[in-house]
């Protein structure tokens, strides 16, 4: 059960995620993997950005960077094993035993290193310098011309794991689903644990926290390093399934769309990013074919979605939910 709150909706949903999109690659519908490879490995991003801002209310609008980084750590040694360079660290490689390590690994640092600036701000202050150390990171990437600098660099060759082909959009939509699920289950760990309930606390009350003996900055630094990390690893699948990346995928506007997912699907929950980027990346689509000025409507249909849906679309359910009950009863 990954979700206490919402057992029915969160199997409902994880359920129809596993089964649609092989059915329907089987059929011959291909288009369909491709979309949902993609959703999955969104929906892990908006999951790992809900750590920090759904229950630890902190609003990161740089998150899109360790997304970037996460896919310069497989495009970068794999570059390298295919025209030389960095034989002496070992980063020419196409080893995904290097590569999703080492995104790991860059983003936890980044975040770390970020977080302890950050989170030396709040409010607005904070959501500002997030967006710049993450526009650093952008401007850093466009100014390297070895990496394909503003134009990007492609991936010739995907990870490569013993027994495992991502060349097979089967397998590479299984490694991203299972590591959605990971994913899940971790955060809803943390925030079960005294660790999360620290963090909420803090969200809440941060001056009451301090009072009772707990360093808040603290465990604020460890959930943003996490969040980092986890996203750094969506970063190392989003470069494995595109086979591309660009400084692009890091800038402030990424950001935003991972944050409207938290917040569409429902803060503090576990299914509600999942299901906020379910429906953004569904309702892109469709909008995407019906004009070529899509954004138009679908920025307004996502602002009434927040403005008249507390809690987003979870908090819709549950309000619908319990006025039927009220009308039975």
């Amino acid at each position: 059960m990954l979700n206490q709150d919402h057992p029915k909706l969160t199997l409902t949903v994880m359920v129809l995620l596993a089964v649609l999109p092989p059915v329907l690659y089987l059929s011959g519908q291909t288009f369909y993997m491709d979309l949902a490879i993609r959703l999955v490995i969104l929906a892990m991003v908006a999951v790992s950005l809900s750590l920090i801002l759904g229950y630890g209310g902190l609003v990161s609008f740089g998150h899109a960077a360790f997304v970037g980084l996460g896919a310069y750590c497989v495009g970068i040694p794999a570059h390298h094993a295919i025209y030389g360079g960095l034989e002496s660290l070992g980063l020419a490689t196409l080893s995904g035993w290097v590569h999703f390590p080492l995104a790991i690994v860059v983003c936890g640092l980044f975040a770390f290193i970020t977080g302890l600036v950050c989170l030396k701000t709040k409010g607005v202050y904070f959501i500002m310098i997030t967006m710049a150390f993450a526009q650093m990171v952008y401007y850093a990437i466009v100014s390297i011309k070895t990496y394909g600098g503003d134009d990007g660099l492609t991936i010739n060759s995907r990870s490569e794991f013993p027994g495992i082909s991502l060349d097979n959009p089967l397998q590479l939509f299984a490694l991203c689903y299972t590591a959605l699920v990971l994913t899940m289950l971790l955060v809803r760990m943390i925030v079960r644990s005294r660790f999360g309930m620290v963090l909420q606390g803090a969200k809440g009350n941060n001056e009451r926290m301090v009072t009772l003996g707990y360093n808040t900055y603290r465990y604020q630094l460890i959930a943003y390093v996490i969040s980092g990390m986890l996203a750094g690893l969506a970063g190392a699948l989003l470069g494995n399934f595109t086979t591309f990346i660009s400084p692009e995928m890091m800038d402030w506007t990424r950001s935003g769309e991972f944050m409207f997912m938290v917040i569409l699907g429902g803060l503090a929950t576990t299914i509600g990013p999942v299901l906020g980027a379910v429906v953004f990346i569904v309702v892109e689509e469709i909008l995407s074919k019906i004009t070529i000025y899509w954004q138009l409507p679908f920025g307004v249909l996502l602002i009434l979605v927040v403005l008249y849906s507390k809690g987003g679309l979870i908090g819709m359910m549950t309000s619908l939910r319990k006025s039927k009950s009220k009308e039975t009863a």
